[in-house]
């Protein structure tokens, strides 16, 4: 698993590729902790890359929701490996999930 930081429209963006199981997660933890740190207005984890979620992934994304504080997180996820286990355990109803980065953006702008 990799990741990357970009600044897009006022936005961080955590981009995450390959897999994200129990191996990786604590990796994308301190990635997210990391971009957290810098507080920023508004941060997207884009997971489009990503080719395996396991539960331990989705945790990741769960507590960074809840360590976010003033920040707000959307997350970008789309096909069976990311958006499907995501919906199907609810975190759909947790943290707004869109299917591309664009989209994400234009609701961060929005709001």
């Amino acid at each position: 698993m990799t990741t990357s930081v970009t600044v897009q429209d006022d936005a961080t963006v955590l981009t995450v590729a390959g897999e994200v199981d129990l191996a990786t997660a604590p990796a994308l933890e301190n990635a997210i902790d990391s971009t957290l740190a810098g507080k920023p207005g508004a941060l997207v984890i884009d997971l489009s890359e990503v080719s395996f979620l396991a539960s331990a992934g989705m945790a990741a994304l769960v507590a960074a929701h809840k360590r976010a504080g003033g920040t707000r997180i959307a997350v970008v996820a789309d096909g069976p490996a990311t958006s499907r286990q995501l919906k199907m355990t609810n975190l759909d109803q947790v943290f707004a999930l869109h299917p591309t980065l664009d989209d994400a953006l234009s609701a961060l702008r929005q709001n």
